[in-house]
């Protein structure tokens, strides 16, 4: 008899690509686990949920965590402990991808502890599993018992040659001009994120709704799996203690002072001040009733909140105004300026309202490039973009600690953006951009490529053009709604959504949205991206007006580059035996020399901050790799004198034998005082012996011949 006892459902994606969701058979003592398979690409996903929430919780406390095995790939960590250690920033945005679609799911009431578990156990090499994780971890909360009250999945959407395809291959996706993540429940788009090269924002729509019907192929798989499972019925929770008669009394009480708060537009931190002092009120006010227990005065923060949530939300529907005044389409003053700081290569200061970035340049050699390793594979990435968020930036004291998922995510954000307007492979610098946010009311990530690519037209980095970005929020209720362009902290938190749209005055460029109500329509979304492209060309116009174009050079004080290609035979005689050569250049030089085989050449980097430098080390180099030409004139150094002539090295490494009587027209009986060992000559190379390879040089060919003196007249008769 056997002790598994696997069920399955197997789909097609499309092209007869088939799918396979199992469970039964692996991780039986969580809640839920599943396998999903895709040729040899194969997902573990488990969810496990405490039975009772922790005393006091006032959050639904929500991990996931996606990790790919080395082993997946058949490889071994390269760390020094030869195992997989903390997530890397690729699975830490897949966790925070999957995180954000699962979400919305649990009852607004349940606050037990849930952990999602995703690892890559077998690889395939044209699968992307990313693009497979999230329909995993849904897979396994569908055939738990845990309350969640829909089933999602998601797909990664590319445009290749003008076509869309779902669930790309890697080799596909090298060559796609759109790709974006979409996440989705049968019924309604939960989220989005991607990068494009300029894609239009019908384009995006499209992409849209062609994830949407596949998504809703995937749903319905679950589906089927669950009933196949019967996991249909799902386990009773313990609902957070609540007493409505208490929250009418509340709401009573404060919500015309509330919508006095909300509706003077003050500045951030005396509007907190104000809602503080509130809620100090409400509780002075109802501490004294008697009637209440203390369960009941644990109430107080949780009611007051809900106040603020309805009241903000309500004037903003009927009002048209926001909480600092402006109308749903206004964009927060903006302040602008570029090469504030002296010694980085590229530094701007971006002010939005009270948001606000200090991002610099870096310029690197190729020894700068950042590697990044996964299980699939290890590559260099020369362009890196890195985001700070210090707790001073919001008036906060907190530990400062290593960074954050919330950083990593909008640096990667304002990376994919910018990075689709960078120059291409041949651009020879590693660039890396760090912002720094300074002040944060909202939408640091926009604030972030707006610095960014001020900056690096600052450094000189030739980017094709200027991008810019815009937060939107969305306020639903029922039929009602008002889309809200740059929103601020407190419209990201008691809104329904927070898309992000980065992108030129030609196109898209990138795309974040979190969608948290039901029955988003296409109809809004289109509000929503032409709002977003008036707000980001607004945006553009104060950023061209601030700087034009990049520098048409770096600045003084940066490295200066030059990177050029040999053929892949003079790899060896650039580098030399055991190195020598190439650490003689660099030692005589004060340049940094990088040298490798790239598509069968030899790719040369030359990095150094004096021009004049650059310049010798780029000399030897070419004079290492030139082919001696017949007939060619160059500039030589008189190694060794001998009675015959002069040894003249006329390219590196290669000596000719400049006879005496190649000196000059006119004889010369010895060598004496004619050269010294060291001085510089210019010479022609005469002849190539075929036998043994010897130089002829000649100095006297390049002098004018002298006139043959005239004859006497021979006397007259």
């Amino acid at each position: 008899m056997s002790l598994l006892h696997p069920k399955s459902i197997t789909f097609d994606i499309g092209g007869g690509r088939m799918v396979t969701i199992e469970t039964g058979k692996m991780a039986r003592q969580a809640d839920g686990a599943v396998t999903v398979r895709q040729g040899n690409c194969i997902l573990l996903a488990t969810v496990v949920a405490n039975k009772e929430p922790k005393d006091g919780q006032s959050f639904f406390p929500l991990s996931v965590d996606y990790q790919e095995k080395f082993a997946s790939n058949g490889r071994i960590p390269g760390s020094f402990f030869k195992r997989e250690a903390r997530l890397n920033d690729y699975e830490i945005l897949t966790s925070r991808l999957i995180d954000r679609a699962l979400r919305p799911l649990f009852p607004e009431d349940y606050l037990c502890d849930v952990q999602v578990l995703i690892s890559l156990i077998s690889s395939d090499d044209e699968v992307m599993p990313d693009s497979l994780a999230c329909l995993a971890a849904s897979a396994a909360l569908a055939v738990s018992n845990i309350p969640i009250q829909e089933i999602i999945s998601e797909v990664r959407i590319a445009r290749v040659d003008g076509k869309i395809i779902i669930n790309p291959t890697r080799t596909e996706l090298a060559t796609a001009d759109m790709e974006f993540l979409i996440a989705a429940t049968g019924k309604n788009i939960m989220m989005v994120e991607g990068e494009s090269k300029e894609c239009s924002e019908e384009d995006l729509i499209l992409a849209i709704e062609t994830a949407h019907e596949a998504i809703q192929v995937q749903v319905k798989a679950q589906e089927d799996l669950r009933d196949l499972v019967g996991s249909n019925v799902k386990r009773e929770y313990t609902k957070p203690y609540r007493n409505e008669e208490l929250d009418a009394k509340i709401t009573a009480f404060a919500k015309d002072k509330m919508y006095a708060i909300a509706s003077a537009a003050s500045a951030k931190h005396e509007r907190s001040a104000s809602f503080s002092k509130l809620y100090d009120e409400v509780k002075a006010h109802f501490a004294a009733d008697e009637t209440l227990t203390e369960q009941d005065k644990k109430l107080f923060g949780h009611y007051t909140g809900e106040l603020q949530y309805n009241v903000v939300r309500d004037m903003i529907l009927n009002d048209r105004v926001r909480l600092d005044g402006r109308g749903t389409e206004d964009i927060r003053q903006l302040e602008m300026e570029t090469d504030i700081l002296p010694t980085p290569h590229g530094s701007a200061l971006f002010t939005r309202g009270e948001t606000q970035s200090l991002t610099t340049v870096t310029l690197g050699t190729p020894l700068d490039e950042l590697l990044v390793e996964s299980a699939h594979h290890s590559d260099y990435t020369k362009f890196i973009l890195h985001y700070n968020f210090p707790p001073f930036s919001t008036g906060e004291v907190k530990m400062m600690r290593g960074v954050g998922r919330r950083e990593v995510g909008h640096g990667n954000l304002a990376m994919r953006s910018l990075k689709q307007m960078m120059p291409g492979a041949e651009y020879p610098y590693t660039v890396r951009v760090v912002s720094d946010i300074l002040e944060s009311n909202g939408s640091s990530s926009m604030a972030t490529v707006c610095a960014g690519s001020l900056a690096l037209m600052d450094a000189g980095v030739p980017l094709k053009k200027h991008l810019s970005g815009v937060a939107m929020g969305l306020i639903k209720k029922g039929d009602q709604f008002a889309v809200l362009t740059d929103i601020l902290g407190d419209e990201d938190h008691l809104g329904d959504m927070d898309f992000k749209v980065t992108g030129t005055r030609d196109g898209i460029c990138g795309v974040q949205m979190d969608i948290k109500v039901d029955g988003l329509s296409m109809d809004i979304m289109r509000s929503a991206l032409a709002q977003a492209r008036k707000g980001r060309l607004h945006i553009l116009d104060a950023m061209y007006a601030t700087v034009e174009a990049a520098r048409a050079d770096v600045k003084p004080h940066a490295p200066r580059m030059i990177k050029f290609t040999i053929d892949k035979e003079y790899i060896g005689a650039v580098i030399g035996p055991g190195g020598k050569v190439i650490q003689e250049i660099q030692r005589e030089t004060g340049a940094t020399v990088n040298i490798e085989e790239v598509n069968n050449a030899g790719s040369v980097s030359i990095f150094c901050k004096d021009k004049t430098a650059l310049d010798k080390a780029y000399s030897w180099i070419q004079g290492l790799v030139a082919t001696a030409v017949v007939g060619e004139t160059y500039e030589g150094t008189v190694k060794s004198i001998k009675e015959f002539g002069a040894f003249v090295e006329f390219l590196p490494k290669k000596e000719g034998l400049l006879h005496i009587s190649e000196i000059s027209w006119k004889r010369l009986e010895t060598m004496d005082g004619i050269f010294t060992e060291g001085e510089k000559v210019k010479v022609k190379l005469m002849e190539i012996d075929q036998r043994t390879g010897k130089f002829k040089l000649s100095r006297k060919a390049l002098m004018p011949k002298p006139e043959a003196p005239a004859r006497p007249e021979a006397p007259q008769s």
